[in-house]
């Protein structure tokens, strides 16, 4: 058994080598590139690209029309469609425009960077009548990165421009703090919705660093500066401080989807529970079940249905700088960082 321990300590510091030795290139990888990149680029410039759902819905019904039906019959509809088409686009500066957007979270929402373009890029050129519908997938993340996506779509609130969330799989967390904020929420009958509650994971080491004779000094300015640490020794108070914190975050959650859906048993659903979307439904944390494909069709004939996305163009530096930051995020992220910042 002594032998078997000593074998797991010997290989927890070889683990920890290795590691430190990964996180030493993927931090030069990281500057150098960035570096490169920023000599040659001041700043990524975003790019908005829109396009017309329901022309694509309608070239998708007409490509299976042409299939199953005859050429004589298939020339007749396209005669129709296109006399529809004329009388539509007479009457283009009265039909209303839904603009969809897409959110797909990870942990730190760093999509927000985009949203906060495209929300801009709607609000400057709606006009009254036209309403938003954004498309959200995500199981949630990092608090403060999610009370920021969630603001952003607070702004279609602020200029009276209806807001649809529709969620097909996930909205979960800080993903539902985003999906609060609209109007009406709309989820599949699967989709995953709620977990109103905040965690936070600390791993700590001190005890094996102990054990090797290796010491681990922290000092603060404040005494709540560090309330827990991973290699330093924990206090008692440092963990109630810490749990107090966790507490005060997960009121300013419930708070927060009050504000927009007052009609929510509170006690009920901030349970950090999540529930699937028929179950949401009867508790209020939705308001339709459907799909974003029946909902976007059935606006379809009424309305035109504009898909708005901004995408950045960034170059070789830049690309390598990410990927080298996103290496030593990741690492650095699982061991600590992650597991310090509260999760909504």
């Amino acid at each position: 058994m002594a032998a078997f321990l000593g074998f797991l300590s010997q290989y927890a510091l070889f683990l920890a080598e290795v590691l430190t030795v990964v996180l030493a290139v993927a931090f030069i990888v990281a500057r150098v590139a960035s570096a490169v990149s920023g000599s040659r680029r001041s700043e990524a410039r975003g790019h908005l690209r829109t396009r017309r759902l329901d022309m694509k819905f309608r070239r998708l019904g007409l490509g299976i029309q042409r299939e199953v039906m005859s050429a004589k019959a298939f020339k007749q509809l396209e005669k129709e469609q296109s006399q529809l088409d004329k009388a539509r686009d007479k009457a283009e500066a009265t039909r209303p425009c839904v603009y969809v957007l897409d959110f797909n979270g990870d942990i730190r929402a760093s999509q927000v960077s985009s949203l906060r373009d495209e929300v801009t890029a709607v609000i400057t050129a709606a006009r009254p009548g036209d309403e938003v519908v954004v498309r959200l997938e995500s199981p949630g993340g990092l608090v403060h990165s999610y009370g920021l996506a969630a603001s952003q779509l607070a702004r279609f609130r602020e200029k009276k421009l209806p807001l649809t969330v529709v969620v097909d799989k996930i909205a979960a967390s800080g993903g539902y703090m985003m999906a609060c904020v609209a109007d009406r929420i709309v989820a599949a009958p699967f989709a995953v919705l709620g977990s109103i509650g905040v965690v936070a994971q600390v791993p700590n080491v001190n005890r094996l660093l102990k054990k090797h004779d290796i010491d681990y000094e922290i000092v603060t300015a404040g005494p709540w500066k560090r309330t827990l640490t991973v290699f330093g020794e924990n206090t008692e108070a440092g963990r109630e401080k810490f749990r107090q914190e966790i507490e005060e975050t997960h009121n300013l959650f419930k708070d927060f989807v009050h504000l927009h859906r007052p009609a929510l048993d509170m006690e009920a659903v901030a349970t950090g529970e999540h529930w699937y979307g028929t179950r949401a439904l009867e508790l209020g944390l939705c308001d339709e079940i459907r799909t974003s494909d029946d909902w976007l069709l059935a606006r379809a004939p009424t309305a035109d249905l504009l898909e708005v996305k901004v995408t950045t163009a960034r170059s070789v530096g830049d690309r390598l700088g990410r990927l080298g930051a996103a290496l030593l995020d990741r690492v650095v992220g699982k061991i600590q960082q992650s597991s310090m910042e509260p999760r909504g």
